[in-house]
């Protein structure tokens, strides 16, 4: 690519840019009643989730660690 061809992207690109358009950036947060469950669902997933699987895991680990010490004992 020429460095006229990317002059002439640039400064189509800076034409077809709106500069009204960032008066009103704030306009697609569409905050609803349902913005706070939709906060709720994602931290779930995201930090509740995971700290869920990890108790499950520690759980079954020392129940498996449990056993095995049982076994070594009858023996």
């Amino acid at each position: 690519m020429t460095d006229a061809t990317r002059l002439m992207l640039l400064l189509g690109a800076l034409l077809a840019a709106r500069p009204a358009s960032a008066l009103d950036s704030y306009r697609f947060l569409h905050v609803t009643i349902n913005t706070p469950w939709v906060i709720f669902i994602l931290l779930f997933f995201l930090v509740f989730a995971p700290m869920i699987l990890m108790v499950i895991l520690y759980w079954r680990h020392a129940l498996w660690n449990r056993d095995e010490d049982e076994d070594d004992d009858v023996l």
